[in-house]
């Protein structure tokens, strides 16, 4: 059998195992299916070797933190993890009736922007509520960027939940998906992005004070197009049920009208997700290879 033979059957078997998930967590009313998959991950994750990266991306945060505090937030994180997994099936559910939406202000100005608008944010709370959430309390498509897996048929089980069957449009980070998204902003339109995890070919700023590689395209559009970048958080408030809160605008032009720099606008934008992170430290995506040798 040759390499790439044994890589789709890789593929098909875990794209089988996901969608038993999916179709089990499916059956189950929002709330119930959350608990379990937050028991299933507080039971397996502290046990799984990753663990052992979310322990050293913690230390290096944190440098006086405490063994127990440190297993207190791996146990937090794997466990808001699962909920987010068993969440995928109810996502339409839960951005309807268990997602307040605070700072109407804020949003419908983003939303009526005439150079439209790009939320910014990180993974935390259940991320993949924020464009579904908008969509149906404010009727308003936001475009999702993502990062696409490995696994094409994976994909596409994630892909039809986080867009509800299709209702929202979708671009994956790649040079094709940075087109559409280029496309999106110049016709005046909604996008929203997750900026915490690490790009090669990125722009270091610090983050939490060691030095992170960001993709600079979300500020690069917000400069060559004039529309507003919005800070969310996503935060989960008890079990299955979400606040989505929506800021002010970060300043990307100086009072001149000319670009800020590309690295300081970045630096303001990581000192907000440091702020949102710190206050929910469980809750964020430690997984995550954010810094040089994590």
């Amino acid at each position: 059998m040759t390499d790439d033979f044994l890589k789709q059957l890789r593929y098909a078997g875990e794209a089988f195992g996901l969608a038993v998930l999916f179709l089990v967590f499916l059956v189950l009313p929002a709330e119930t299916a959350s608990n379990l998959g937050g028991w299933i991950g507080r039971s397996i994750g502290p046990k799984l070797a990753a663990s052992r990266k979310v322990r050293h991306n913690l230390n290096r945060v944190f440098s006086d933190i405490t063994e127990t505090c440190s297993d207190e937030i791996i146990a937090g994180m794997w466990e808001h993890l699962g909920r987010v997994i068993a969440e995928y099936p109810h996502l339409e559910t839960l951005a309807l009736g268990h997602t307040q939406i605070i700072g109407q202000d804020n949003l419908q100005n983003a939303l009526n922007n005439p150079n439209g608008a790009i939320f910014f944010g990180a993974h935390l709370g259940n991320w993949e509520i924020n464009g579904a959430a908008v969509l149906l309390q404010a009727g308003r498509k936001v475009a999702l960027s993502y990062r696409a897996p490995n696994n094409p048929w994976s994909d596409k089980l994630l892909m039809r939940a986080r867009t509800l069957g299709g209702r929202l449009p979708a671009y994956s980070k790649s040079r094709q998906g940075g087109k559409a998204m280029i496309e999106t902003i110049k016709n005046g339109r909604t996008l929203g992005i997750l900026i915490d995890q690490k790009y090669n070919q990125g722009v270091s700023v610090p983050f939490f004070g060691l030095e992170a590689m960001t993709n600079p395209f979300f500020v690069q559009l917000a400069q060559k197009y004039g529309c507003a970048l919005v800070p969310i958080r996503n935060r989960r408030l008890d079990g299955a049920s979400f606040s989505l809160s929506v800021y002010e605008p970060l300043t990307v032009f100086e009072d001149d009208g000319k670009p800020r720099a590309i690295e300081d606008v970045i630096r303001d934008a990581h000192t907000v997700l440091e702020e949102f992170i710190l206050e929910t430290p469980e809750q964020w995506l430690w997984l995550h290879r954010r810094w040089k040798d994590s």
